[in-house]
């Protein structure tokens, strides 16, 4: 664990009086994961948002620090969630796009194999929870339970209705461990009020509790809805006839903002605050409800608007409070975090593509120049971002153009150089191409198994 040097000699120097400190700092630390579910990138009142509030996740800006040049794994949510549970790039594993409902599957989906974060935080001695949304597959050993999370409560599919807490398929899909069930309530409130139980009955232990909020996305039913107006669990288009509204997708997430104060007061409740590494991140770019601004697109895109995310990490005494960081960070990054922070053992045969991010934000070791990649679920559309500059290759046929940005300095990628730096877009397409063979070739070892 990481932690300031004088942190220690204060407390050495400061004797008995200063035991419970010292104790809180010599722990092992918690990890309260939260993920929010196509939330635009200008969503977030620290990130600049204007018509939402979202105090509870500014808070964890002001006490923690804040990446505004941060990655999900990918621009739609299966692969992301797979990207974070293996700590690799989900084409290593064969999953790239956003998995269906369970009768059309055909069995698809990340097999337990041991080596997945929730068990491998389990072997190091850590109750884990997931509360929320999995989809990760519907096969017993594609279960939450398979891959080592202690406790499961949510659903397996990629939406379902908030209210009725049925798939698109009409079936149920609300789960506790491997048991159906039904309970009453709103979806978001029940996902708050199960990981704050979860903070409460394992306070004495150490613990991973990962929350995954399917707030804002679709259906767009905000809550506190009358009875008549529940149970729409369509995709609304804004062509459609009496479509949602931005205010319904607001309310939704101010709503989980809401969940998120208070899994964070149950901390401090407990007297875990000082103790715990708190994260919050999102999965993709948001929907056409969202405000991506100032970045271009949306979700299911590479661009930046569907894949650059906000992302806050907060551990008071131990990551600075109220900074803001350039360094480029990715989804994987933050399994490779927890990883290091809760001293688990990686196994050797398992190759994180992630960096453990902490000695950056702690000022320990300095920012990193990041290569990361990026394909479109229907494989059509590649990106490369290495340093300040992107390239973006658009679709399968003919010639495929390319785009090369200054993401730094252009985050709406609207000044395409290709014209000018010719030598950029050689020497990303070489490392993209790379990439591409290299993850493909993974994919085909591991079909049939590890999926």
């Amino acid at each position: 664990m990481y932690r300031p040097a004088v942190i220690a000699i204060g407390v050495l120097l400061a004797g008995l009086a200063a035991a419970p400190l010292l104790q809180a700092q010599t722990a092992r630390p918690n990890v309260v994961f939260i993920m929010t579910d196509d939330v635009g990138y200008g969503d977030i009142g620290s990130y600049g948002a204007r018509d939402v509030l979202t105090p509870n996740i500014d808070q964890l800006a002001r006490e923690g620090t804040r990446f505004t040049d941060f990655y999900a794994n990918a621009p739609v949510c299966t692969p992301t969630r797979a990207g974070f549970v293996t700590g690799r790039y989900q084409q290593r594993v064969g999953l790239e796009r956003a998995l269906s409902g369970p009768a059309r599957t055909n069995g698809v989906g990340l097999t337990a194999n041991g080596r997945t974060l929730p068990q491998l935080l389990k072997n190091s001695g850590y109750t884990t929870g997931l509360v929320g949304k999995w989809h990760l597959g519907y096969e017993l050993d594609q279960s939450p339970s398979a891959h080592g999370f202690d406790y499961f409560f949510g659903f397996k599919s990629g939406y379902v209705d908030y209210y009725q807490h049925t798939n698109g398929g009409g079936a149920d899909d609300l789960w506790e461990n491997e048991r159906e069930i039904e309970v009453d309530g709103y979806l978001t409130d029940l996902f708050t009020e199960r990981s704050v139980d979860f903070i409460r009955q394992n306070a004495d232990r150490p613990f991973f509790l990962s929350v995954q909020f399917n707030a804002a996305h679709w259906p767009y039913q905000p809550p506190d809805m009358p009875s008549v107006a529940r149970g729409n669990a369509t995709h609304l288009q804004p062509h459609t006839e009496d479509t949602s509204t931005r205010d319904d997708y607001v309310a939704m997430l101010e709503r989980a903002d809401r969940g998120i104060g208070e899994i964070v007061w149950a901390l401090t409740d407990a007297g875990l605050s000082e103790n715990t590494l708190v994260i919050f991140t999102n999965d993709n770019g948001g929907e056409w409800l969202s405000n991506n601004a100032p970045l271009f697109n949306r979700k299911w895109t590479v661009w930046e608007g569907g894949i650059r995310v906000a992302s806050i990490l907060r551990w008071p005494g131990v990551i600075p409070a109220n900074r803001v960081t350039p360094q480029v960070g990715i989804t994987m990054d933050l399994t490779a975090t927890i990883l290091a922070v809760t001293d688990t053992r990686v196994p050797a045969e398992l190759d994180l593509d992630g960096i453990n991010l902490l000695p950056i934000l702690t000022g320990e070791a300095p920012t990193v120049e990041r290569t990361l990649f990026w394909r479109s679920p229907n494989r059509a559309d590649r990106a490369v971002r290495s340093g300040d500059w992107k390239l973006v290759v658009q679709g399968s046929q003919g010639g495929r153009p390319s785009f090369v940005f200054n993401v730094r300095t252009d985050l709406g990628e609207r000044n395409d150089m290709t014209n000018v730096r010719q030598d950029v877009a050689r020497r990303l397409r070489g490392l993209l191409d790379a990439w591409e063979a290299e993850v493909d070739a993974d994919a085909e070892t591991v079909a049939g198994g590890f999926r």
